[in-house]
């Protein structure tokens, strides 16, 4: 049985920089073997057990698409890959220029960034998206957003069982 440093040092960081979320999901109780969809099943019983304040700090933790840590190289590895295999580190200045005021403008509106699972998208989807999501109300969105970041975590917990797979 993996002990609760071990697993939060594993998964803590499938939830963009809250490591709490595996903490809280070790300390509820997980059962062996552990695999991608009963860690998965543990770590959205303990997101979604989470004050609405935690919730946001989730929410806030993750990176603008195509914004200034993307240009500064400064995003989690995960982010990189999931941004770069969108296409999003290879957007034109005009594209840019679009996904800059978008986050700017849904940031003010909502209070956090606008998160959407990238993988199998391209940047024109990612951008359609972006341009009916902005419309929301904020309720909406935050189950939107949160909805989002549970399959960003799915997403990421298959690749890392799929690359540990014996």
């Amino acid at each position: 049985m993996m002990d609760r440093q071990e697993f939060v040092a594993r998964f803590g960081g499938i939830f963009e920089h809250s490591h709490w979320v595996a903490e809280r999901a070790y300390d509820a109780g997980l059962r062996e073997p552990l695999s991608a969809e009963g860690v998965h099943a543990a770590l959205c019983d303990a997101f979604r057990a989470a004050s609405d304040e935690e919730k946001l700090g989730v929410l806030r933790a993750h990176p603008d698409l195509a914004g200034k840590l993307a240009i500064a190289g400064k995003l989690t590895e995960d982010s990189r890959k999931e941004q770069a295999g969108a296409g999003l580190d290879q957007l034109t200045a005009a594209e840019h220029a679009r996904f800059t005021e978008l986050n700017a403008a849904y940031v003010a509106k909502f209070g956090f960034p606008f998160i959407i699972a990238v993988k199998g998208l391209f940047k024109d989807a990612i951008l359609a998206a972006f341009e009916t999501r902005i419309h929301h109300e904020r309720g909406e969105e935050l189950e939107t957003a949160c909805a989002q970041v549970e399959k960003i975590a799915r997403l990421r917990l298959e690749a890392l069982f799929s690359e540990n797979a014996p």
